[in-house]
């Protein structure tokens, strides 16, 4: 759904009347699921670009309030929720405004300060009390995933080498399933969810995906995010065995499968962070 500035500037005079004078702009985001209109100079609104993004919404301000004081950096402060209106059919959200930018795979300012932040971030929100916690939107066991990775690598023949990805995958899943109690677990720590300033992680946002179950989905930043040299530092800050790291390895491979032939063309940065994330783990692997 295309979203402009005269449509949210309606929704915040007729719903946020106190806001209604401030400068309004759209901010530039290779996302997805949501558009972000930065709201003077400490908010920032957000609306689901479609309606499978509306559940993200409604999940990140239930559970924000009771995760964020664990926490070792800044999540998502929620100023307002908004509702349907007569130019927007669907619920979004009004919230603090974050300073950072995000990281750059293969550019990092520190890589070493931001494994180490990385780590920091995952034991903390492992340690939260998992009781009564929603099931992950990425929880589950990655057996569940192998069909649309396959219908994703039939689409993908020719453009990658998808007998090496091929072996990769059954390599992953291969890994002994969790068996321990469900954990809380973000779903989605890819550079666009991560803010940092002078190469340390100030703040995680987007918590439309999070909930409990299996931890390993959290280890994917290691591929995605993190280069070669700091992923043993990260493993070890998070205390992952070869099992969950395996998963998690397996967990980031299949997010890329799956993402790239669906925005080879249509989303050129995400198509790239996949295309990134699948050079490192054939790298890794040999």
């Amino acid at each position: 759904m295309d979203i402009d500035v005269s449509v949210v500037g309606r929704l915040i005079a007729g719903q946020f009347p106190r806001w209604a004078g401030l400068p309004l702009r759209r901010v530039e985001s290779s996302g997805t699921e949501n558009a972000l209109f930065r709201l003077g100079a400490d908010k920032v609104v957000r609306l689901p670009r479609h309606p499978r993004a509306v559940e993200g919404i409604t999940h990140e301000l239930r559970w924000l309030p009771r995760l964020a004081s664990g926490l070792p950096t800044a999540a998502p402060e929620p100023l307002g929720r908004g509702e349907p209106g007569e130019d927007f059919p669907w619920p979004w959200a009004v919230y603090g405004w974050l300073d950072g930018r995000n990281p750059v795979p293969g550019s990092l300012e520190a890589p070493g300060l931001l494994a180490e932040d990385l780590g920091a971030y995952v034991t903390a929100l492992r340690r939260i009390d998992a009781a009564e916690g929603p099931i992950g939107y990425r929880g589950v066991p990655l057996a569940a995933r192998d069909r649309f990775v396959r219908e994703a690598l039939a689409q993908l023949a020719g453009r990658i080498d998808t007998a090496a990805v091929t072996d990769l995958w059954e390599q992953a899943l291969r890994a002994p399933e969790y068996a321990g109690p469900p954990v809380w677990a973000h779903g989605d720590l890819m550079a666009g969810n991560l803010l940092v300033k002078d190469g340390r992680l100030t703040a995680v946002i987007d918590y439309g995906t999070v909930g409990v179950g299996d931890p390993a989905v959290d280890l994917i930043s290691a591929w995605c995010v993190l280069p070669a040299e700091v992923r043993g530092a990260f493993r070890e800050g998070v205390g992952a065995d070869e099992a969950q790291w395996a998963r998690g390895r397996g967990w980031a491979l299949s997010i890329a499968i799956i993402a790239l032939p669906y925005y080879w063309d249509t989303n050129p940065p995400v198509a790239e962070n996949s295309r990134h994330v699948i050079k490192e783990i054939l790298a890794e692997s040999r």
